[in-house]
């Protein structure tokens, strides 16, 4: 049997319609209802008409992580199962999900709350980095004050966040190809998120965690466990440390993975596993049509 992990992406990746599509399956409308009950909102209605509410993180968050566990679910259904699980940001809650870490409304509501004290978060910046020395990037983070590496994505793409001043200092001080300030309300995956944090701290204690039925790699530590106490204690540092992708996607062949699926809109994690690590197999479950019989 081919040794398989199953990725999932974060905020980002969202598409106006996905999941639409998944509509008609039992699986899928139960979820949804479940979904709409803890949000008070229609997961499909935002994905299909509002583009505006979909690209902000009070939407986007729950609304991937639904689209994504019910990916997962179908997958599941259909006889296939993961050695192994990772996902980008909020894409470790649907990892921990598959993982059978914690149940789909347990899940949901804690996304909700992440997404709420995320949207708060004020006063910072992120901006994507591509083409670029990267010894010279992690050089002159060191000597940058309040500015960090966010997404380590890869040796060629990583996303820094901090303050305004932080981050325009660094890409003035780097000789980059392309630098991208992102649309977001704050400086995510940084210490300036720690408020936020401290915050949700609070909700994800009050949270049963059981043990992962398959190794999960978490952003904050990308090395395998299953122990519920420590997939906890990783999950609780996310919001302020660093999404450690590139080192995920080299650690994926050690463990003896020879394909990834990624499950969820779009196409970039699969890419940047490619750059990293282009000996595996690459796959992309991104709607119903994508599903394997």
């Amino acid at each position: 049997m081919t040794k398989t992990a199953w990725v999932f992406p974060g905020q980002g990746s969202q598409a106006v319609g996905m999941g639409v599509d998944l509509l008609t399956h039992p699986t899928a409308a139960a979820k949804y209802q479940t979904a709409q009950s803890i949000l008070g909102w229609s997961v499909p209605d935002i994905c299909q008409n509002h583009e505006d509410k979909l690209s902000r993180t009070l939407y986007t968050q729950p609304c991937l992580y639904v689209v994504e566990c019910i990916l997962a679910d179908l997958m599941q259904e259909r006889g296939h199962q993961p050695h192994l699980v990772a996902g980008h940001s909020l894409g470790e809650y649907v990892a921990l999900y598959a993982a059978g870490v914690f149940d789909f409304a347990t899940g949901l509501a804690l996304v909700k709350r992440r997404a709420e004290f995320m949207e708060d978060a004020a006063g910072g910046q992120m901006a994507a980095l591509i083409g670029f020395n990267y010894e010279q990037l992690l050089a002159q983070l060191a000597q940058t004050p309040n500015v960090v590496l966010a997404n380590d994505n890869s040796d060629a793409q990583v996303v820094i966040s901090g303050t305004p001043e932080g981050v325009e200092t660094l890409i003035a001080s780097i000789k980059v190809k392309r630098a991208v300030k992102l649309n977001v309300s704050g400086p995510f995956h940084s210490p300036l998120m720690a408020p936020a944090a401290a915050e949700f701290q609070k909700a994800l204690e009050s949270v049963p965690f059981t043990d992962a039925k398959v190794p999960v790699l978490s952003n904050v530590e990308p090395t395998p466990a299953t122990a519920a106490e420590v997939l906890k204690e990783r999950l609780s540092q996310q919001m302020t440390g660093s999404v450690r992708w590139r080192e995920i996607s080299a650690q994926l062949p050690q463990e003896g993975i020879e394909k990834v699926v990624e499950i969820g809109p779009g196409k970039v994690l699969t890419g940047l596993i490619k750059r990293t690590s282009g000996q595996l197999v690459l796959e992309n479950v991104s709607g119903a049509a994508d599903l394997p019989g």
